[in-house]
C-alpha cells in the first residue's frame, strides 16, 4: 500500500509536470504571434477597403475564442455540416453579402443568412439573434465577435496550408 506521503508526491509531481506543459504551450504560441508581422495581421475591416491592423494580443484571443465557441462545427475553417461552404477567403467572397471583411462576419455572427443571403438561418447556426437556442452566444461580447471574426480573416495568411483546405504557403 503506498503511503499517504508518496501519493501526495506524486500528485504533486504530475500536476507540476503539466503545468509546465501548459506553460511551454501557451509561451509557444505567444512566441509564434509575435512573430506574426504586421502585413499578415492587417485585415480588412468593411467593404470599402478600409483595412485594420490587429495586436498580437487580438490575435491570440481570437484563437482563443474561435477555439471554444466554433471550432467544434468549423475545425481548421472547415464546415462540419456543409463542407461545401468552409471559412477559406474565397468562399467567404463569393458569399451574399461577400462575408470576407470584419464587419461583415461580425454581422453574420448577429444575423446569420444562407450563403446566398436570401434566409435566415438564425435557428441552425449560433448567433446573438437566438441565444435561447444557442446559450454560448449569450456570453460574447462586441469583442469577443471581433476576436472571432478576425482570426478566421487572419488564419488563411497564417496556416493556408490547413485552413479550409487552402494550398501550402510557398
Amino acid at each position: 500500500m503506498i503511503s499517504l506521503c508518496r501519493k501526495t508526491l506524486i500528485k504533486y509531481v504530475i500536476s507540476s509536470v503539466l503545468a509546465v506543459l501548459i506553460m511551454a504551450f501557451a509561451w509557444t504560441n505567444a512566441a509564434a504571434a509575435a512573430e506574426i508581422n504586421d502585413a499578415i495581421r492587417t485585415i480588412p475591416l468593411n467593404a470599402s477597403g478600409e483595412q485594420k491592423t490587429l495586436t498580437v494580443e487580438q490575435v491570440l484571443a481570437g484563437q482563443r475564442k474561435f477555439n471554444s465557441s466554433c471550432a467544434q462545427c468549423h475545425l481548421d475553417g472547415g464546415t462540419k455540416t456543409n463542407p461545401s461552404v468552409d471559412l477559406g477567403p474565397q468562399t467567404l467572397a463569393l458569399a451574399t453579402p461577400p462575408r470576407n471583411n470584419l464587419e461583415s462576419l461580425m454581422d453574420y455572427l448577429k444575423g446569420p443568412t444562407t450563403y446566398d443571403g436570401l434566409e435566415s438561418i438564425s435557428e441552425l447556426h449560433p448567433s446573438t439573434l437566438r441565444t435561447d437556442l444557442f446559450p454560448k452566444m449569450r456570453d460574447l461580447t462586441e469583442e469577443d465577435l471581433t476576436a472571432i471574426s478576425s482570426y478566421i480573416l487572419i488564419q488563411p495568411k497564417i496556416d493556408g496550408a490547413h485552413w479550409a483546405g487552402g494550398k501550402p504557403k510557398r
